[in-house]
């Protein structure tokens, strides 16, 4: 993003340019790297709307308590707040009405049977970004046929294999 190729989600031939440009590095280089641009991450950031940085903040948090088995911060308010600007932000092909413990988003196009997805904030957060398979997708708790939604609920993904947290 600082260098300018990057201007909104990063395609897989950026991540894997990305990875490849640090690939042999000792970790003690990768974050000295990180220390140096900081400074003028935070500015860039700091200068436009910040849900981008914010969510890929808090998904890696959450792929890194995942990893390590330390499940925690599910309820934290980046979790509430990023999982409503991205369920506010999907625009599915046909009526989905996804149900979360504290409301409702009515999306897609008008119309009287509107699939419905009951999930919770954190999952919601989760299949998002990404953090999930298409039959972990197709396995939560619909009422109606979600193959037509099924494909549009990700912004990055779906997961290539199932992702258990």
């Amino acid at each position: 993003m600082l260098e300018g190729r990057l201007t909104g989600p990063p395609t897989e031939e950026q991540s894997a340019a990305q990875v490849a440009r640090f690939e042999g590095l000792q970790m003690s280089d990768v974050l000295a790297r990180w220390d140096e641009l900081v400074p003028r991450f935070a500015a860039t950031i700091d200068s436009f709307e910040v849900w981008p940085a914010v969510l890929d903040v808090a998904t890696h948090e959450q792929d890194i308590r995942g990893a390590l088995g330390a499940p925690g911060g599910r309820h934290a308010d980046v979790v509430r707040l990023g999982s409503d600007r991205l369920l506010t932000w999907l625009e599915p092909p046909a009526p989905l009405r996804v149900v979360v413990e504290d409301g409702a988003y009515d999306l897609g196009p008008d119309g009287d049977d509107a699939i419905v997805l009951r999930t919770d904030r954190f999952e919601a957060f989760r299949w998002r970004l990404g953090r999930r398979s298409r039959r972990q997708l197709a396995d939560l708790d619909w009422t109606g046929d979600p193959s037509p939604v099924l494909d549009h609920l990700v912004v990055f993904g779906p997961a290539p294999t199932d992702i258990h947290e």
